[in-house]
């Protein structure tokens, strides 16, 4: 595995961006049609504050809640995200969860404990990453670095589909605001904070659809492979 990390240039295509900026879903079909395997590290953020909150840990807690990361009993199988053998899948893309995670991820003993199962996910087979710190921290020798971005509106309305809810309204309005908080609370941290790395290409997803998305980084990846 650490010769796979610190080769020149990791058989990785890393992708970071905020919530809802479309990137697990981009990175997820890109991962099928390169035949990778793909890691949503999110999920990990957020399968540690759900795992928390059950052990009735406070989120400000780092010394405790690094020892849950550490030992974090999930698995991801045909699609589903297990803990403790339970199905969360649904349950971890609740709001609340994605704010605690971004609490739990300003921890630097937390980030630590994630950052080796994190990087666990690289094989020869090749991977997609998303998350917030795939290109600048967990594979910093990506042989690919993509950051996209959208507007606070566009991936509110992304994020209330996804949940089944209108996307005008009270609900809405509030699933507006809890991205825009999640947007400071990732861009300010003094570990990791969320921005693009000097050699990223940037792609803004607000007026492209997936099939769009997807596309151009495939461009960029062929431009790379040649």
């Amino acid at each position: 595995m650490t010769s796979l990390l610190s080769s020149q240039c990791a058989k990785v295509i890393a992708i970071d961006g905020p919530s809802a900026s479309g990137k697990g879903t981009i990175a997820e079909r890109i991962a099928t049609l390169l035949n990778r395997d793909y890691l949503d590290s999110g999920a990990l953020y957020r399968l540690t504050a759900l795992y928390a909150q059950q052990s009735q840990i406070d989120w400000t807690n780092e010394t405790q809640i690094a020892h849950l990361a550490s030992t974090l009993p999930a698995n991801f199988i045909a699609g589903k995200i297990l803990l403790n053998n339970q199905d969360v899948t649904v349950d971890i893309r609740n709001e609340s969860i994605g704010m605690g995670a971004s609490k739990i991820a300003a921890f630097p003993a937390v980030r630590m404990a994630l950052l080796q199962r994190q990087r666990d996910f690289l094989t020869e087979k090749g991977l997609v990453a998303d998350g917030r710190d795939m290109a600048s921290v967990v594979f910093p020798n990506a042989e690919l670095k993509i950051f996209l971005t959208a507007s606070a509106q566009v991936r509110a309305k992304r994020r209330a589909l996804q949940l089944g809810l209108p996307v005008n309204g009270v609900q809405f309005q509030q699933i507006l605001t809890d991205i825009e908080k999640r947007d400071v609370a990732d861009q300010s941290r003094v570990v990791a904070p969320l921005k693009p790395v000097a050699e990223a290409h940037i792609l803004d997803t607000s007026f492209l659809n997936i099939q769009e998305s997807v596309q151009k980084i495939l461009d960029w990846y062929r431009i790379i492979e040649k």
